[in-house]
């Protein structure tokens, strides 16, 4: 985790790159720290976004194969057999 900056901790910062850099060249000293901020967040976007698309195809993968197991099962034939032995007992039954 990243340590929390402070005010005082950000204007000690400030001074020693003022001091060492000096005021002249800290603009595009900045500016070149403000880039590569930037470069490394979108590299670490495009790292996420890599594996959250890699998580959906995962999912989706899980459903089709739940998806084949249900038709392979076809749950409706069994049902239609269930019907049909009620359906011919009861006419069994009323037959007696």
């Amino acid at each position: 985790m990243l340590p929390q900056l402070g005010f005082t901790e950000f204007l000690l910062i400030a001074i020693v790159a003022l001091v060492v850099v000096g005021p002249k060249d800290l603009p595009s000293m900045l500016r070149k720290i403000g880039a590569l901020v930037a470069k490394a967040r979108g590299m670490a976007r495009e790292f996420q976004g890599a594996f959250e698309d890699m998580g959906r195809e995962v999912e989706l993968d899980e459903l089709r194969k739940e998806i084949e197991a249900i038709k392979r099962a076809n749950p409706v034939a069994g049902i239609a057999e269930d019907l049909q032995k009620t359906e011919d007992d009861l006419r069994d039954d009323a037959a007696s």
